[in-house]
C-alpha cells in the first residue's frame, strides 16, 4: 500500500487509487488516508467552505467527538451524540433540527455506519455537506446509499446529496475499536465486495476493487486479531474497507443485503454482526448462479469454496456464526422471509420461499453452509 512522505497521508482519486496530488472525481468523496490523517481535519473543513460543523457520534463515542471539537475550536457548532443503529426516523428529525438551530453549515460524522447513516439522513433533506471520519470498517462513507427505519421497516435508497464530500481514513483511530467489533465490522465490508462481484450492474473496475478489498481484509484481520495494536494490520483492514465501500457505492446489492436490512430493521439485530452471520449462507444460496464471482471470492480468501471460506474465516476470528446468538427467535424466520419476498432485491439465483426458509434456518442455527443447486 502506498504511503506518502512527511504527513503520512495519501489522497486518492475517484477510482480509489492513491495519487500524488489532491484529485477529486465527480460523485466520489475526496479521500485522505494514512496514520495521522486526522491532523488535516481543519484544512478539510476549510476546503468545504464551511465555518460551523455539527459533530455527530453515538453516545459511546462522545469522547472521540469531543476530541474533534477541541481540534477544530471555533469551527465546532456543537455535538449531537444520539446516533443509533438503523437510523430511526425520529433520531434523524431531531438531528436535522439541531443542525438548523445551531446554524451548522456542515456535519462531521465520526464513528461507524450508524453515525455516517445519521449524517446522510441529515443531508437527505438539508443538503448539508458531510465530512466522514470512519473509526470502523463499515464502508458506507463511500456510498450514496442511505437507510432510515420507520415503523419497524428499514427503507433504503440512493441519492447523491447524502454522499460525504470528504472522508478521512486514519488507522490510528481504529486502535480503540474492540477486536470483536473490528472483526464483524470488517466482514460487513466484505459483504459489500462479495455481492458487488455478482451484482446486476457489476463491472470490471468494481470487480477489481472487490477482489482486492476482500484480499486485504482476509490478510489484515488475522494479524489484527493477533495484535490489536498493529497499525499496519489496521491500515490494511481500513484500506480493504475503503475498497469494499467503493464497490457498494458503484454497483448494486442482492439477497444478502435484503436479508440483513430485513433482520436489522424489523428485529433490531446488530448491523455488522447480522452481516457476518448471513454472508456465508447468502453466498451458498447464489453459488450455482454466480460461479465466476464465487471463484474470485474464494481466491481472495485463500479458500477452495467462497461460502465455506467466509464461514471458516469468521469462526476462526471468534465472530458470531448464528442468528440465535444475536437474539433472534426461531419463530421470526417465517415473517422475515415473507417480508423479503414481498419486496425482493434483484438476485442472481431465483428467490423461493423454501430455499430462503432453509437459508435462514441454517443461519439461525449456525450451520456451516453447503452449496446446493437451486430448487425450481
Amino acid at each position: 500500500m502506498q504511503q506518502m512522505s512527511d504527513s503520512g497521508a495519501v489522497v486518492a482519486d475517484g477510482r480509489g487509487l492513491p495519487v500524488g496530488g489532491f484529485v477529486c472525481a465527480p460523485q466520489m468523496p475526496r479521500v485522505v488516508f494514512g496514520a495521522g490523517a486526522i491532523g488535516h481535519l481543519e484544512r478539510e473543513i476549510g476546503l468545504l467552505g464551511a465555518r460551523r460543523a455539527l459533530i455527530l457520534c453515538t453516545p459511546e463515542q462522545r469522547e472521540s467527538a469531543e476530541l474533534v471539537a477541541r481540534m477544530i475550536g471555533d469551527r465546532s457548532a456543537g455535538i449531537f451524540d444520539g446516533a443509533v443503529m438503523h437510523v430511526p426516523i425520529e433520531v434523524a428529525r431531531e438531528a436535522r433540527a439541531r443542525a438548523n438551530a445551531l446554524e451548522a453549515d456542515c456535519a462531521i460524522a465520526i464513528g461507524g455506519g450508524s453515525t455516517t447513516g445519521l449524517g446522510k439522513a441529515i443531508a437527505l433533506e438539508s443538503s448539508l455537506p458531510i465530512l466522514a471520519i470512519p473509526t470502523t470498517y463499515a464502508g458506507s462513507e463511500m456510498t450514496s446509499i442511505y437507510g432510515i427505519t420507520e415503523d419497524g421497516i428499514k427503507k433504503t435508497g440512493r441519492d447523491s446529496r447524502v454522499l460525504p464530500k470528504t472522508v478521512i481514513y486514519d488507522p490510528e483511530l481504529t486502535l480503540s475499536l474492540p477486536v470483536g467489533l473490528s472483526v464483524t465490522s470488517a466482514i460487513n465490508a466484505m459483504a459489500h465486495a462479495a455481492e458487488g462481484l455478482y451484482a446486476q450492474d457489476a463491472n470490471p473496475l468494481a470487480s477489481i476493487w472487490a477482489e482486492e478489498g476482500l484480499r486485504a481484509l482476509a490478510s489484515g484481520l488475522p494479524r489484527m486479531v493477533d495484535r490489536p495494536d498493529d497499525v499496519a494490520a489496521r491500515s490494511d483492514c481500513l484500506y480493504g474497507a475503503w475498497l469494499c465501500g467503493l464497490v457498494l457505492g458503484n454497483v448494486g446489492v442482492a439477497l444478502h443485503h435484503k436479508l440483513c436490512h430485513t433482520l436489522g430493521g424489523s428485529l433490531n439485530l446488530p448491523h455488522a454482526e447480522t452481516h457476518t452471520v448471513v454472508l456465508p449462507h447468502a453466498l451458498a444460496y447464489n453459488a450455482a448462479a454466480a460461479p465466476q464471482a464465487m471463484r474470485r471470492i474464494a481466491r481472495a480468501l485463500g479458500s477452495a469454496d467462497a461460502a465455506q471460506g467466509m464461514f471458516d474465516l469468521a469462526r476462526s476470528l471468534g465472530a458470531p456464526t448464528s442468528l440465535r446468538e444475536l437474539g433472534m427467535q426461531e419463530s421470526q424466520i417465517v415473517p422475515c422471509v415473507q417480508i423479503v419476498m414481498q419486496n425482493p432485491y434483484w438476485n442472481p439465483a431465483r428467490l423461493t420461499t423454501p430455499r430462503l426458509l432453509r437459508l435462514l434456518d441454517d443461519a439461525y442455527h449456525g450451520r456451516r453452509p453447503t452449496t446446493t443447486e437451486e430448487n425450481e
